[in-house]
């Protein structure tokens, strides 16, 4: 028997605990102190008492080598069936302009075409994916640029595309910066709306001095309408907080304006927290930024001195959430990045992309549905066959079944190659998490 290469082991953050967890055979356990230093002691080259040793293998912490090839065999092919049946997200991204000048925007240096969006183009994207797509589920996410810019132009060609939507059975989503949604209201409720993504990034002066109008102007207020009448229609918001050390110490405060507001309690209101990071170029104050470790250490000492965020928002700590709302481990994730397997993009130009990432970067067009369907297989193959089994660096790293190899855009953009990692500090998150959610309650 040999100690599991998918076991992820460590000491719970203020605690004198300790975690063990094992996605492939779906164990988890914590560990008092002194179990904890029998393993570590183990781990370091001493013996492991009897008694111990057979608790390891019942648990599956100790395993025969060929009976875990054989498991991870056949759990790596239950994933990718699964991943074949799940349903596709297709953005389509009708422009790149935008009413907005926000000091961290990624698309600051695309071109925009003189070329604008037309019915023929819209005709042309649900012609392709009723195709391309037949049999499989999917639904549609509208992204920009600023999708709901409030002009007619733009609410014709949105409502056009909605209708078609409607068409083809499609759910929609949008992502949005929410100035205009209080003039989109009534076109949005012709569809079947899944969610709408807004972006606050703080209460009131805090948003404004990273999300303003280009020219100047204050969006606070405006976004904080069109969220109220996204829910009085029973639209559902996403609502996104873009987090860097500017504006981490206002989480509290916004967390609390959105309690106050009672959005916290609308069933049709959910939250998410960004990090801010390079995605594309190299931003003017990247040392604002902070990694990934980084930031959940900043929101868990936030937590631990402001509880009711949590009623705003609670952090995944990776898989520590979900264990703890769910009393047992979320199946191994053998890939993470969703890029031309479920998930696909398209713009106004008609070029196609494999995720939100790429999307617009002219170099990373992977072929056109119009005016005519062309397909660069090559680069399609290469997204298609990324996940862990195919990046060498995961082979050997116990964390790869949490981290799923990472954002493929961000490693391609590291190293070059779309089959390179993106590592994320799962041990980290866990330390943090199994505190959060299993020691402190």
């Amino acid at each position: 028997m040999i100690y599991s290469k998918h076991n992820i082991f460590s000491r719970i953050n203020e605690s004198e605990n300790y975690f063990i967890v094992n996605l492939l055979n779906g164990s988890a356990d914590i560990l008092n102190p002194d179990e904890g230093s029998i393993l570590q002691d183990f781990l370091d080259g001493n013996d492991l008492p009897a008694e111990y040793r057979e608790s390891l293998i019942s648990q599956g912490y100790l395993v025969d080598e060929k009976d875990e090839e054989r498991l991870y065999r056949s759990k790596y092919l239950d994933f990718i069936d699964t991943r074949d049946e799940d349903e596709i997200q297709l953005f389509f991204v009708p422009n790149y302009s935008c009413n907005f000048a926000c000091t961290y925007c990624y698309q600051d240096e695309y071109t925009t075409t003189k070329q604008g969006l037309t019915f023929e183009v819209i005709d042309a994207f649900f012609k392709y994916v009723n195709i391309e797509f037949a049999g499989r589920k999917k639904y549609l996410t509208v992204f920009g640029g600023e999708p709901l810019l409030n002009s007619p132009k733009q609410k014709e060609m949105i409502s056009y595309l909605l209708k078609l939507a409607n068409d083809s059975k499609l759910e929609v989503c949008f992502v949005t910066n929410g100035y205009s949604l209080v003039y989109y209201i009534e076109i949005l409720k012709t569809a079947s709306i899944r969610e709408i993504q807004v972006t606050l990034d703080g209460k009131g002066s805090v948003h404004n001095k990273r999300r303003f109008l280009k020219g100047g102007g204050a969006t606070f207020d405006k976004i904080v309408d069109g969220i109220d009448a996204c829910l009085q229609n029973e639209l559902s918001v996403n609502l996104r907080m873009v987090i860097d050390k500017e504006n981490i110490s206002g989480l509290p405060e916004i967390a609390q304006f959105a309690i106050t507001k009672g959005w916290t309690k609308s069933e049709f209101f959910k939250t998410q927290l960004g990090r801010n990071y390079e995605l594309h170029h190299c931003q003017a104050t990247s040392e604002k930024l902070f990694s990934r470790i980084s930031l959940y250490e900043t929101i868990y000492g936030q937590v631990n001195q402001h509880p009711y965020i949590l009623e705003f928002y609670k952090p995944a700590y990776s898989i520590s959430k979900f264990l703890a709302e769910n009393g047992e481990l979320p199946d191994p994730l053998f890939d993470a990045c969703p890029a031309c397997k479920t998930e696909w993009a398209f713009d106004y130009t008609g070029q196609i992309f494999s995720c939100t990432a790429t999307v617009g970067k002219e170099d990373e067009s992977l072929g056109t549905f119009f005016p005519e369907v062309s397909r660069k297989e090559k680069m399609i193959n290469a997204w298609e066959n990324r996940d862990v089994t195919s990046i060498p660096e995961c082979s050997t790293c116990s964390m790869q079944l949490a981290c799923g190899g990472g954002c493929g855009s961000v490693a391609k953009n590291r190293t070059g190659n779309v089959c390179s990692t993106d590592c994320r500090p799962v041990k980290e998150l866990l330390e943090l998490g199994f505190s959060a959610y299993f020691e402190k309650n």
